[in-house]
């Protein structure tokens, strides 16, 4: 039985009308008008230039997994800056809103944000920034990197993982719609009840937060199902446990986590969406229901999920400090053995949320403990990473600028949260701006490791390196940024200042909220230098040409492949012989050797179908959103109807005949050989790890297509 709704609902577009369309809203509505332009103007472009069918073809039917990938990190650049905008709103909003004498703009009493409205955008930032910007990255990250490094084609499940990107492109697009229909909800990122229920929240903003959570945890769901078959089944032969890069360890960690983790967050939004539609009270402690059991889910997912984006930065850091000190990974088991450590303990640590709610000292001693147990294995890779910089031959290009940048906000993240862990800290410091400097120190450290990764890596899908110099402006600016704000932000924690205050009361603190904006300012200089490094950097590509091994000194399976990688990623599977599988055949002179002959090569058909459940899917989280009931019936129906069709498909793959993909090696060999006589900036592409360089092979030997070596037991489609 639905529970009885305040205001109108219609049976035709349930609860929506045109008074939830902010058309008098001073911010939201010049903003329609921008994203409209703008959307003509891509449609427009589109047209003009006729690239509707390559979008089509090439795009948005893919199930190619660099491309899935490389989608999302688009989604999460983009809702990265949308999660950017809101933070640079909530900063100025203080800073302009201090003491009792503060003018008032557009509506508000001080400043130029109401507190109604403060509350969604506060409450958006927490939600964009983790689901939709910082997973999407990681995610996108790993779809590109993890299926090339264990020497497979393609993911265990294309299709699936088509799948899973559109349901998270529908999440982002139902967070996107939020602001000009409707709004979002006030209440807290992580949700407080139970302002979330139906009586102490009776608009859609609850709804619009709890669909966009729970599309997004199906999104990630189906990726992580996806990441550990692959890691498991697909592996190239040789490529033993022991050999696999740490990167495709921190993945398979965090997807264990994430395939464990997001049932809870699943199941506590389910509560909250019975308490809502069918008036159940799982949460209202006046009527039976707990208030802390949402509490206890929400971090029992909550406290993983910090790992979950945690540790693949991790794992960059693994992948790009070795290459760029010019020396293999110190300390490679107990890397492994740290990874899954930090893994395990992060399901112990959740009630450190809520330390002040009045839990037993023996509970409380527990989760302290175990919080303080994390930076053991934490501390084990610091050290693994500077004895591996240790009397290395340090080369400062932006990648490593941005990973040892990284480590540096990992100390003092990692060092506020031992202070955190201590409950007579904690009980001070509780709810003040102290904790979200911790916080953001560590999601900045993310940042930082996948924008690192992003110009390690970019050669390799591309076949062009990003601008240098460009690359380094982006990362001072950003630093400048991150220091702006966040030193201010820990002053101001200890200094007693709370969080989301949209009135700020004591005017001793306006000079440190006016450090922070000079921060704000260099983060938006960043953005635009960001925007001109990709400009420069596409428009002298030509130039900035790269063969296999674009930075000289890299060692793991994906620099074996073609830059940028064939769509089939390897002609041949390759056969793994070491740990450092590509500096052990540079040591060795097998890296320039072609197989005797190809085979056919099987690989899956692109399909819209993903494309068409993304669509759907967003369609129901709107129409359950706005109880528009007839649409929700409507657009589960055809999921199920579309997801039975494609059942019945069996014609899914395709064959690349032999002599086909001959053409494409040899085309791939010459443009290999045509960015080796390019001159480079820095390190040449043709130079190889630890000082070996390559020797030539007789024709014949362990060889591949695409990664020069083939395997001793031959090719495999």
């Amino acid at each position: 039985m639905l529970v009885d709704l305040q205001g109108p609902w219609s049976p035709l577009l349930g609860r929506l009308a045109l008074s939830q369309i902010p058309y008098e809203n001073p911010i939201l509505a010049p903003l329609f008008v921008v994203v409209a332009i703008m959307g003509i103007a891509i449609i427009a472009a589109l047209s003009y230039y006729g690239k509707w069918g390559y979008l089509w073809r090439e795009w948005l039917t893919t199930v190619d997994h660099k491309k899935i990938g490389i989608m999302y990190i688009i989604i999460g650049l983009v809702m990265l800056f949308r999660g950017f905008m809101d933070g640079l709103m909530i900063r100025t909003q203080q800073a302009m809103a201090v003491g009792p004498d503060a003018a008032g703009y557009m509506g508000a009493l001080h400043g130029y944000l109401t507190p109604y409205h403060f509350g969604q955008i506060y409450s958006a930032h927490g939600v964009i920034m983790i689901l939709l910007a910082a997973t999407p990255l990681l995610v996108g990250i790993m779809n590109v990197i993890v299926p090339i490094q264990v020497g497979a084609r393609d993911m265990a499940y294309p299709y699936l993982n088509a799948v899973g990107l559109w349901i998270t492109a529908a999440a982002a697009v139902l967070v996107m719609a939020s602001l000009f229909v409707g709004d979002f909800s006030h209440n807290g990122w992580f949700g407080i009840a139970p302002i979330f229920e139906l009586p102490y929240s009776p608009g859609v903003g609850v709804d619009y937060w709890m669909w966009v959570m729970q599309l997004a945890a199906l999104g990630s769901t189906l990726g992580s199902i996806n990441i550990l078959a692959t890691i498991v089944k697909m592996r190239a032969p040789g490529m033993t446990w022991l050999r696999l890069p740490i990167f495709t360890w921190a993945s398979l960690a965090t997807n264990i986590i994430a395939l464990t983790s997001f049932p809870a967050l699943t199941v506590a939004l389910a509560l909250i969406g019975f308490d809502r539609y069918l008036g159940t009270h799982f949460f209202t402690a006046g009527l039976g229901g707990n208030l802390m059991l949402y509490t206890d889910l929400f971090w029992l997912w909550g406290h993983p999920e910090v790992y979950f984006v945690i540790l693949p930065a991790f794992g960059m850091l693994s992948e790009i400090i070795p290459t760029f000190s010019e020396k293999p990974l110190f300390g490679y088991v107990t890397m492994v053995l740290a990874t899954f450590g930090i893994a395990g303990v992060s399901w112990a640590v959740w009630l450190h949320h809520f330390f002040t709610m009045g839990a037993g000292p023996d509970v409380i001693s527990f989760f302290s403990v175990a919080t303080m147990l994390v930076g053991i294995p934490t501390g084990v890779k610091v050290f693994n990473w500077a004895f591996t910089m240790y009397r290395g031959r340090l080369r400062f290009e932006t990648p490593m600028l941005w990973s040892i940048g990284s480590l540096f906000l990992l100390l003092v993240g990692g060092l506020t949260g031992m202070m955190l862990a201590f409950p007579a800290i904690n009980y001070m410091v509780h709810n003040s701006v102290f904790v979200i400097a911790h916080f953001h120190s560590m999601l900045l450290m993310i940042v930082y490791a996948i924008f690192g990764a992003v110009t390690y890596w970019w050669p390799k899908i591309f076949g062009f390196k990003l601008n240098e110099a460009w690359g380094k402006a982006v990362f001072w600016l950003f630093t400048a940024g991150t220091v702006g704000v966040f030193v201010p932000m820990y002053t101001l924690g200890f200094m007693g200042m709370t969080r989301r205050l949209d009135y700020v009361f004591n005017t001793q603190w306006q000079l440190l909220l006016d450090v922070q904006m000079l921060g704000i300012a260099f983060y938006s200089l960043s953005v635009l230098a960001f925007l001109g490094l990709l400009y420069v950097s596409i428009r002298d590509r030509a130039k900035s040409r790269v063969s296999h091994d674009a930075w000289g000194t890299t060692h793991s399976v994906e620099w074996m492949t073609p830059s940028p990688v064939p769509f089939y990623n390897f002609a041949v599977v390759p056969h793994i012989n070491a740990r450092d599988e590509w500096s052990w055949r540079k040591e060795h002179g097998f890296t320039d050797l072609r197989p005797d002959h190809y085979e056919d090569i099987h690989m899956p058909k692109n399909t819209g179908i993903p494309l068409i459940l993304g669509v759907l899917t967003f369609l129901l989280g709107f129409g359950l959103t706005w109880r528009i009931w007839w649409l929700c019936a409507l657009s589960l129906a055809l999921i199920i109807a579309v997801v039975i069709i494609r059942s019945f498909d069996a014609d899914t793959g395709y064959i690349i005949p032999a002599d086909e993909v001959e053409r494409m090696e040899r085309a791939h060999h010459d443009r290999a050989q045509a960015a080796v006589e390019l001159p480079q900036a820095g390190v040449p592409g043709g130079v190889t790890a630890y000082g070996q360089g390559n020797k030539p092979a007789a024709k014949g030997e362990v060889g591949a297509p695409g990664s020069g070596i083939s395997s001793p037991e031959g090719s495999r489609a």
